[in-house]
């Protein structure tokens, strides 16, 4: 019984590990691509970089070149890191309001934010665009408040899972220590909510930062994020500079895949805690 335990643990161990190498394989042959000559990389795409084809950092310095990526970074960087701060603040609230208050109101509420999660992002993105324009939403400082609504559904959704775990003696402790409401959500909710708190974090911080047609049908090429930025290097009649593109596509994935290593060990506590406790 022990052995045939032990085979069962290695089969997965194995398949686990040819699961995890499925998954890596795109980045690595974006990573290999962004050094070779953009005329090697349609013919050996998965050959590694070599004397003929290795081409140093010039699809960097062209790709930086070509698409404003400084710029294009600090856009993406900017309406990132104030939505992601926005959806945190506002729906943590939101959630613990909803979870506390007994009544039709809030019922109604919260199930017409989960609704919003199961509405395809095609069935309101011309009507949406169009109200954006027109309430003066189509600059980056307008789409957080786009990027709030969108992202209002899952995390009202975990952030409320989570708090019904949470005794009300705590909070009623904090009132009659003389707290009011909005001190006691800062001061004791708000820590607790920690280990959801960066789950959210990190889902809306991936989602938003890669996130391509929002950005580009309500600020388009005014206000370039990455994504947008990478695409323009995509010319007419079906040219486009692929070397460029892998190196900027690199630099792209960077930045969101350190802030995902470096919080990673809490997304599944978070979700864990937040989708199944209450």
């Amino acid at each position: 019984m022990k052995a045939r335990k032990q085979l069962i643990d290695r089969i997965i161990f194995v398949f686990m590990l040819f699961l995890s190498f499925a998954y890596m394989m795109p980045i690595l042959v974006v990573l290999m691509n962004s050094f070779k000559g953009r005329f090697f990389i349609a013919d050996t795409p998965f050959a590694m970089p070599d004397v003929d084809t290795f081409v140093g950092l010039k699809n960097y310095t062209s790709g930086l070149e070509k698409t404003g990526f400084i710029p294009a970074f600090g856009y993406s960087l900017f309406i990132t890191v104030f939505s992601v701060g926005a959806i945190i603040l506002f729906t943590s609230m939101t959630a613990w309001a909803i979870t506390r208050s007994k009544n039709r109101f809030s019922s109604f509420l919260y199930y017409l934010l989960v609704f919003s999660m199961i509405v395809p992002f095609q069935m309101v993105m011309f009507t949406m665009s169009k109200m954006a324009n027109i309430t003066r939403l189509d600059n980056p400082v307008g789409i957080i408040v786009i990027y709030l609504g969108f992202g209002a559904g899952l995390s009202v959704f975990v952030f409320s899972g989570f708090i019904k775990s949470i005794p009300r003696e705590i909070e009623e402790a904090a009132l009659m220590d003389g707290c009011n409401p909005i001190q006691t959500f800062f001061l004791v909710v708000l820590p607790i909510l920690k280990p959801v708190l960066i789950t959210v974090a990190i889902l809306n911080t991936m989602w938003i930062w890669n996130d391509y047609l929002l950005p580009y049908l309500v600020i388009g090429s005014n206000y370039k994020t990455i994504p947008i930025a990478v695409q323009y290097l995509q010319g007419g009649y079906g040219s486009r500079d692929m070397g460029a593109m892998m190196a900027m596509l690199v630099l792209a994935i960077i930045p969101i895949v350190i802030f995902y290593l470096s919080l990673q060990k809490h997304i599944i506590k978070g979700v864990v805690a937040g989708a199944v406790k209450g």
